[in-house]
């Protein structure tokens, strides 16, 4: 059978959809490993994965949350993802050397693991967990996409790297989505929309599920992982102003314990099990993370998406575009506001019915499976 190594960076988004396809290719009695962080890996994965450690750079900046556009971009790259992969990539290396897989399988924002595997002649396939770079974002910015070939070329000497573009595989693009989702993008021969990768993540402890009540609607409000630094204000206003709309539950996300004292109506939790909770509740709000956006609506759920930033507005849009949701603005989300978007999405059931059309399409696209079988087709 086969061996594959899937290369993460250390981002809870970006590894939970990998361990739904790493699940899907053990049960075929495929030999998986990871090279990664093995905290975050591990606490994803489950306690037995088996994880080559990489290193990360000791001090990564915290981005603030004001930054957009161009600046943005520009932080994310050469703050975040250069410095990454010059710390991951003998890592990396040193996994492959150890595991020796067939095939690499590297996130789009692990981009050591496609640089590494290239120069050394492996067969490797990106994990693109988000569909913002499926087309070129670039392609009306010929500056910025030169400087950014620049940026990767310097890496790629420095790292000893293949000449690939580590985004994008010549091998094939997984992309957890689907057109349902995506809307009609040009989009390359190489990328395979497969579906969102559902399942195979390790259990999260209790959940005072007795606090719910399946008589009234339940509202899901999260910022995910990443988002702690703009997380306050956004979470303190949902509370607010979800506790003042009657006949519906809340159930709040608060990994900072940034939401203080609330209503009776509105539950407060550092952590949710996302999956089960998701299956029990009739809309959600968040800020347009791909994972939480797509297990939404694989559930057919409607949602209320406030994007922060990096590609979360392009997700938003195509939540807008599918008719499964509606937008507001994050620095402007007061009380009212999200108040007023919950109820819109509650009461026209149009946006359920959206939600569960894109819904039917993930299921449809296979996911985790159907990634499985893209990967299995290399070893032959």
């Amino acid at each position: 059978m086969g061996r594959f190594l899937f290369v993460t960076p250390p981002l809870t988004g970006h590894v939970n959809p990998a361990v739904g396809v790493a699940a899907a290719l053990t049960a075929r009695g495929h030999q998986v490993a990871w090279a990664g962080q093995p905290e975050v890996i591990r606490s994803l994965a489950g306690d037995g994965a088996e994880v080559f450690p990489c290193a990360v750079p000791r001090c990564l900046p915290e981005r603030d949350a004001s930054l957009k556009g161009p600046a943005a971009f520009r932080f994310l790259w050469e703050e975040f993802l250069i410095p990454l992969a010059e710390a991951m990539a003998p890592g990396v290396r040193a996994a492959i050397g150890r595991f020796r897989p067939q095939v690499v399988i590297a996130d789009q924002q692990a981009i050591a693991g496609g640089l590494v595997a290239d120069g050394l002649g492996l067969p490797w396939v990106t994990s693109a967990t988000t569909s913002a770079e499926l087309v070129d974002p670039l392609a009306g910015m010929p500056k910025v996409a030169a400087w950014l070939d620049d940026l990767l070329d310097g890496l790629r000497t420095r790292i000893d790297g293949g000449p690939a573009d580590p985004r994008m595989s010549p091998h094939g693009v997984l992309a957890f989505t689907t057109r349902e989702l995506l809307g009609p993008a040009t989009l390359p021969k190489r990328v395979r929309l497969v579906g969102p990768s559902i399942g195979g993540r390790a259990a999260i402890g209790d959940f005072p599920w007795d606090r719910l009540d399946p008589s009234v609607p339940t509202v899901f409000v999260t910022l995910g992982t990443a988002n702690a630094d703009a997380a306050g204000d956004f979470l303190g206003a949902a509370a607010r102003g979800l506790s003042r709309v009657g006949g519906i539950r809340t159930v709040i996300a608060d990994p900072g314990g940034a939401v203080g004292r609330t209503g009776d109506t509105v539950l407060v939790v550092p952590q949710v099990p996302q999956m089960a909770l998701l299956a029990r509740v009739d809309a959600v709000v968040c800020h347009g993370g791909h994972n939480t956006v797509c297990e939404s609506l694989w559930h057919g759920v409607p949602l209320v998406v406030a994007p922060i930033r990096d590609d979360q507005p392009i997700v938003a849009g195509q939540v807008v575009d599918a008719g499964a949701g509606v937008r507001v603005r994050f620095g402007r989300a007061k009380p009212e506001r999200i108040a007023t978007a919950v109820t819109r999405v509650l009461d026209d059931p149009a946006y359920r019915s959206a939600a569960e059309k894109v819904g039917a399409s993930f299921r449809e696209a296979g996911g985790a499976a159907t990634a499985a079988d893209h990967l299995e087709a290399l070893l032959l």
